[in-house]
């Protein structure tokens, strides 16, 4: 019995696993990003988001990386993998299992063979064993494929630590600019209130016409209606942040306003570094080694299925009898299952599986070609959205002076009101489109650096307070790989 389990060990490691071993794709990378910027610096493994200076973002994104539930979901999702990789390391090793069984039986009379009782007992407490042997790799293969999985969701718990740090950061930029946008419409309606309470006086006094106060009045509610959509903007925006806090919807502390805040300096990275630093990357190439393996798997359904079962344990008719000597009982035996012909079975199962390495293969690839493109599109939408920012405000700078001069000609009575009219609108429009612009150059920033991933998703991930899952379980996932 010795040497043949040593034979069979011997065996088992000399088997060579089916199926293709994994090679991984060759990717073609630009050498460097179409977009020139300068004052690049090397901030991608940190806490970039505390340089924009607010105490109230930092606190928001600490309380979200605890408090998440899309992200806490991600960690159990890792957990869910890790359980599924136990039990398919668990084929490895012989499956142990104990019976104990009692029975009252009555047998026929008139059978083949006499029987001077046709009623007895019948006792039995035995261990048993079951071990297959993985001569063709496939228990190797879908291991390696469970391996694969957990190290893919892993990386896509760390995708979701990405995308909510950029999302709690975007989503307060937006607020602050919602903030300035409904501080300037209250100005502005203040400032078009005393206008209006002084046409009123004078159109009382009979200085000036009805349309002259129609206009003025025009005016005061194009700035007045501007007030309440703001605010329903404000509200809705404080909700999306509860959300992605984990709280329900409610206020939103603030902190510097959007003119206060200090943005953070594009990080210098190159294309090549996406491939190692994206967790949608990873997780992609993740997913593509465990549909290789899966290969493996399918096409060692061709070969037996070789397994060495046994029992040892005891039987007797009566229950006092059970442990004596006379009452052992042992079995020990080697099995070899093999198909023959299943009609497309397992040839189906192979092509399946080998049209999801290639379907993996293709999403791989497509999630590179979509990394790069955010990269440029979020670096082309910071370096332009500055220069559009400087020319806005230049432009307000502009449009204040001729609101302030159309006012002062139309007192001297040079001009008519409505060019005060035109001049006060062009303003007020422009206020209100800087700071849109203002928004979109700082959310534009943060998305640079979603885009490109990098170390700081690591420094993010360990103010969680769940850490990396698999790190945890790194002893488990070493085992599984040998």
């Amino acid at each position: 019995m010795r040497n043949a389990i040593i034979g069979m060990m011997t065996l088992l490691l000399a088997g060579c696993a089916v199926g293709p071993d994994y090679v991984k794709p060759q990717i073609v990378s630009t050498p460097s990003w179409r977009i020139d910027y300068q004052g690049a610096a090397n901030l991608a493994d940190t806490a970039w988001w505390e340089q924009f200076g607010d105490p109230a973002l930092n606190t928001l994104i600490e309380t979200a990386l605890k408090e998440n539930r899309d992200l806490k979901a991600a960690a159990a999702r890792v957990d869910q993998f890790l359980g599924q990789l136990d039990t398919t390391r668990s084929q490895f090793f012989p499956q142990f299992g104990a019976s104990v069984s009692a029975a009252r039986q009555r047998d026929t009379e008139t059978g083949p063979v006499p029987r001077h009782s046709t009623t007895y007992d019948y006792y039995q407490a035995a261990l048993n064993v079951n071990w297959e042997i993985d001569v063709w790799g496939r228990i190797r293969r879908a291991s390696e494929s469970a391996q694969a999985q957990v190290l893919a969701t892993e990386e896509g718990r760390r995708a979701v630590v990405l995308t909510l740090v950029s999302s709690v950061a975007n989503s307060y930029i937006v607020l602050r600019g919602l903030d300035r946008q409904l501080e300037i419409a209250r100005d502005t309606e203040q400032a078009y209130g005393k206008s209006l309470n002084l046409f009123q006086r004078r159109h009382q006094y009979g200085t000036i016409s009805r349309v002259q106060l129609s206009q003025v009045e025009s005016q005061y509610e194009i700035a007045r209606q501007a007030i309440p959509q703001l605010e329903s903007l404000v509200r809705q925006q404080e909700n999306l942040i509860s959300v992605l806090l984990g709280r329900n919807p409610g206020p939103i502390p603030r902190g510097r306003t959007i003119d206060e805040l200090s943005p953070p300096g594009i990080p210098a990275e190159l294309p090549s570094t996406l491939l190692e630093r994206r967790p949608d990357i990873v997780q992609a190439e993740q997913n593509l080694i465990a549909a290789n393996a899966q290969i493996g798997v399918a096409k060692a359904l061709y070969f037996p299925v070789i397994s060495l079962s046994g029992l040892l344990g005891t039987a007797s008719a009566d229950f006092s009898d059970l442990f004596e000597g006379p009452s052992k009982i042992w079995f020990l035996a080697g099995d070899a299952l093999a198909p023959i012909y299943t009609f497309g079975a397992i040839s189906g199962q192979v092509k399946r599986a080998e049209a999801f390495q290639h379907e993996s293969l293709y999403q791989y690839e497509q999630t590179i070609l979509t990394a790069f493109r955010e990269v440029e599109d979020a670096l082309v939408s910071t370096t332009k959205g500055r220069e559009q920012m400087e020319s806005q405000g230049r432009q307000v700078k502009s449009l204040g002076d001729y609101a302030r001069l159309s006012r002062l000609q139309y007192e001297g009575g040079t001009v008519s009101y409505l060019q005060v009219l035109d001049a006060d609108r062009s303003l007020f429009s422009g206020q209100l489109s800087y700071v849109q612009t203002q928004t979109g150059v700082l959310t534009s920033l943060v998305n640079v650096y979603k885009a490109m991933g990098g170390g700081w998703v690591t420094e993010a991930d360990r103010r969680t307070g769940i850490g990396p899952v698999v790190q945890a379980a790194g002893p488990r996932l070493e085992t599984a790989a040998r």
